[in-house]
């Protein structure tokens, strides 16, 4: 299911979830350093980087692009950690 609003569009799953995705970004194979960015809607909180899914955008092109909105870093995705529904 897709929902206009006004500047985004929601994509939900059949069960009514609205479809998100993020990476966790690290800097060298090391995995010694993480990338963070502070949520928005609370600014105290560090989060991994993610967002909503586009109409037709796969997960993995909106975990990409939203560590690019968030971040104003670019990566390539590595290997996938697990998919959670909630």
């Amino acid at each position: 299911m897709v929902k206009e609003k006004p500047n985004s569009t929601r994509v939900y799953d059949k069960d009514g979830f609205r479809r998100r995705a993020a990476c966790i970004c690290v800097r060298s194979d090391a995995e010694t350093e993480v990338l963070l960015v502070t949520s928005s809607r609370r600014p105290e909180l560090w989060i991994v980087p993610g967002g909503g899914v586009e109409p037709n955008e796969e997960p993995s092109v909106t975990a990409v692009r939203e560590v690019l909105e968030e971040a104003g870093v670019v990566g390539e995705l590595g290997r996938c950690l697990g998919v959670f529904e909630v």
